[in-house]
């Protein structure tokens, strides 16, 4: 069979109209005549120059088909792009700072791979690329951000002068005086630490060659396939049109399926190379190692302030580190942009400086940039209120932007579309019963300090109040096709993975057109079937994808009111959408279907000024970003003997405007607290002072199980935006960008009437302990 044929016959979709379409197929499990399986030969090293591979005892063992090195391949093809992996950050770049496929010289992290095992079978592949022997010359290494700004520290990339890759000012109004002048001066050292995206399901690549086309086809568990299909087309030198891109069944992304990884042209030139197809899976080993994490920045804050609490003007110096490559670089220019959060700050002197470390490259993880903010912003106003011996909310309050002063330009430089923060804020506060939550802290308190009472759990109460950039352009797609059965196939540029997301564009489609809802087919993720689009990513796939999809749907519903007026012999001002019929106002007797309709449209008895059939395109190009917002309250209990933190209660207040689909939206609001809780609490990635990595397993790195949280108490206010055809924002990232600041404060507040002023997160048990000797001692 022609692999063309192979691939058509591959990719049958589901036919469950409510489900997002997918082939119903996880890559790591698609098979096709004739595969071989890839297992890759990694460096051991954070930083190493690559000698002779020795691959003889490899290519002995059995089922063993080749053994590639990097110098086999060099000649080949390009080297990879980077800025390739970020949200928002203009598109994939070339640069010398960057490696090929399999690297080539020199490694800069450890899990970088050098050669490439191909084997009947993935037990061989994996066997025999232990057997691999690589003269390694290791090279002084460096894996803490600001020890890489030192003068005396290693570099990465030859020629550099240091191991800054840009650093960014933003600066308005006078900050120097400003301070000068201010009541007080609050200042912190704060620390987002380095993440795991630690997807259930990991990477994994299929590439089969397209003798159709000289090129190939790539099945890939990726967030963005148009994307990948013109980065690796780059990289293997041939056209767009040559590489077909199809995510299946991809799981988890939460941004680090974002971008073009290694594996994706390698499998693709070993499968053109060999002419027949491969297949690579990633272990969870190879994850923590080579896919890309998050975070990782310091940040050192300064907040001049008045003494009811306004903050008159805040500076920070950022380090953020980007890893051994510039996947992400523009990220954490996102969190400068937005430094300020919800608040009124008018003066500003701000700076971030990108620097390479020997460690895993740093990109996307959700809310990329914004959480780190939000943390910042959210903690700074806790340290206010703590200083000037004030309530936090109202501290909040004095500092909100107000409602009427929307669209908002920012210190920063962003414009704000919508917001309205203090209702938002009230709403938490109310259906936590705030003031009850400090009556019985207080009691707790009194109860404590009685002598030989048996040890009282401290409770805290925390809060943020976050704002977040979204809905990232410059454009996305949507396709209605109606056929003559009345029937309609969605095809949608945004790749989504689990979000909900077909079951939402059904709902609008089925709308705004009358379909039947459960004949509506959504599909996604295949380069040869989906109108070009950007991909799912950055909370844009209903603010921007959404947003064309309603587009196309208003023209299509124009022109079924043109054929049905022709139908029901009715002018077309007079036909109107009711209940999935389409009728004459003010003669419900005379009506059609949607089915009807269609069966004409796609017939000979049409007048001549209306054209056959029934589909439309659209491309949405949104004038700027979105800025859904919210409020969080949570409730913390510490044991004073062990300090162990529990989250007793959790309220969440999210404006992301109107819910579509308030199901979808609770489950979103539910995944995003559980990452940024944890990362509150649990997670972080931790390295070794020469880069190598000591949280690489389960065993190390913290996940948190389901009993781990409480119930999650859900709420919303409604504001929408002006920006998209729906008023709809995104809520994807929303809820971990709120979260983690939220717990920090909660656990603070816990300990701040012994003293205890910060504690960086994760704010494991004997971080809290620790901060509770102390103070005792």
């Amino acid at each position: 069979m022609a692999y063309a044929a192979l691939i058509g016959a591959e990719v049958k979709r589901k036919e469950d109209p409510r489900l997002i379409r997918g082939t119903g197929t996880y890559v790591g499990d698609l098979k096709l005549p004739g595969m071989l399986y890839v297992a890759l030969v990694r460096s051991p090293y954070p930083h190493a120059r690559i000698g002779v591979i020795d691959r003889s005892a490899a290519e002995a063992m059995p089922g063993v088909v080749a053994v590639i090195t990097g110098a086999d391949l060099q000649d080949s093809y390009d080297l990879m792009p980077s800025a390739s992996s970020g949200e928002g950050g203009g598109g994939a770049v070339q640069t010398t700072r960057t490696r090929y496929p399999l690297s080539v010289g020199v490694v800069r992290h450890a899990g970088e791979a050098v050669a490439a095992v191909i084997a009947s079978s993935l037990p061989e592949a994996i066997d025999a690329a232990e057997a691999v022997q690589v003269d390694w010359e290791p090279l002084p290494s460096v894996a803490d951000p600001l020890r890489a700004l030192e003068p005396d520290a290693p570099i990465l990339f030859a020629g550099m002068p240091n191991n800054i890759d840009h650093s960014r000012k933003r600066v308005k109004g006078d900050a120097d005086a400003t301070f000068a002048a201010a009541h007080r001066v609050v200042k912190q050292r704060i620390v987002s630490q380095r993440l795991f995206g630690m997807p259930m399901e990991g990477r994994a690549v299929v590439a089969a060659p397209d003798a159709a086309t000289g090129g190939i086809t790539l099945w890939s568990s990726t967030q963005t396939p148009h994307q990948i299909r013109g980065e690796v087309a780059a990289v293997l030198r041939m056209h767009d049109s040559q590489v077909r891109v199809i995510a299946p069944d991809v799981g988890g992304g939460f941004g680090v399926k974002i971008g073009v990884y290694p594996e994706e042209p390698l499998l693709g030139i070993l499968a053109v190379r060999l002419n027949t197809p491969m297949r690579w899976v990633e272990s969870r080993l190879e994850h923590v190692f080579a896919t890309t994490h998050g975070r990782a920045q310091v940040a050192d804050l300064e907040a001049a302030v008045l003494a009811d609490g306004t903050i008159s003007a805040l500076r920070m110096r950022l380090v953020a580190d980007l890893g051994a490559y510039p996947l992400a670089p523009g990220l954490p220019d996102l969190t400068t942009a937005m430094a300020t959060g919800v608040y009124n700050i008018p003066v500003v002197d701000l700076e971030a400086i990108c620097v390479y470390t020997n460690t895993t490259p740093v990109a996307a993880y959700r809310g990329a940039g914004r959480p780190e903010a939000a943390y910042y912003i959210e903690r700074m106003i806790d340290l206010v209120a703590a200083e000037l011996d004030l309530d936090p909310a109202q501290v909040r309050r004095v500092n909100f932007i107000p409602p009427d002063a929307f669209p908002y330009k920012t210190a920063t430089g962003l414009k704000y579309d919508s917001g309205d923060y203090d209702r938002a804020l009230t709403k938490a506060l109310e259906i936590a019963d705030y003031e009850g939550l400090r009556a019985e802290q207080a009691a707790r308190r009194v109860q404590g300090d009685s002598a030989g009472a048996a040890p009282v759990p401290l409770l805290g109460i925390g809060m943020s109040c976050y704002v977040e950039m979204c809905g990232f352009g410059p454009y996305e797609s949507a396709q209605i096709k109606v056929d003559p059965s009345g029937s309609v196939t969605v095809n949608t540029g945004i790749s989504p993975h689990g979000q909900g997301t077909g079951t939402t564009f059904a709902q609008i489609v089925a709308d705004q057109i009358g379909a039947d809802f459960e004949r509506i087919v959504v599909r996604h993720g295949d380069t040869a079937t989906t109108p070009m689009g950007v991909g799912t990513m950055g909370s844009r796939s209903l603010a921007v994808g959404g947003g064309a999809l309603s587009r196309a749907a208003t023209r299509l519903r124009a022109k079924i009111c043109k054929i049905a007026a022709y139908m029901l012999e009715a002018s077309e001002a007079d036909v109107e959408l009711i209940e999935g019929s389409y009728q004459v106002r003010g003669a419900p007797e005379s009506r059609l279907t949607l089915a009807q309709i269609a069966k004409r449209a796609h017939s000979s008895k049409l007048p001549a000024e209306i054209e056959s059939g029934m589909e439309e395109t659209d491309f949405f190009r949104p004038s700027d970003l979105i800025y859904p917002f919210g409020a969080h309250v949570a409730v913390v209990e510490i044991d004073p003997d062990t300090g162990d933190v529990r989250v007793r209660a959790y309220y969440s207040v999210d404006d992301c405007g109107p819910r579509i689909s308030p199901m979808i939206v609770a489950g979103q609001v539910h995944g995003g607290l559980a990452q940024g809780i944890a990362q509150a609490l649990l997670e972080e990635v931790v390295y070794d002072e020469g880069g190598q990595l000591l949280s690489g397993s389960l065993m190390d790195y913290a996940l948190p199980r389901a009993d781990f949280f409480p119930t999650f108490t859900l709420d919303e206010t409604v504001t929408p935006t002006p920006l998209n055809p729906l008023g709809v924002k995104g809520i994807g990232e929303a809820a971990t960008v709120g979260s983690t600041p939220a717990i920090a404060n909660a656990v603070i507040d816990a300990l701040r009437h012994i003293g205890v002023r910060h504690i960086d997160i994760p704010m494991r048990s004997e971080k809290v302990w620790h901060a509770l000797q102390i103070r005792r001692g």
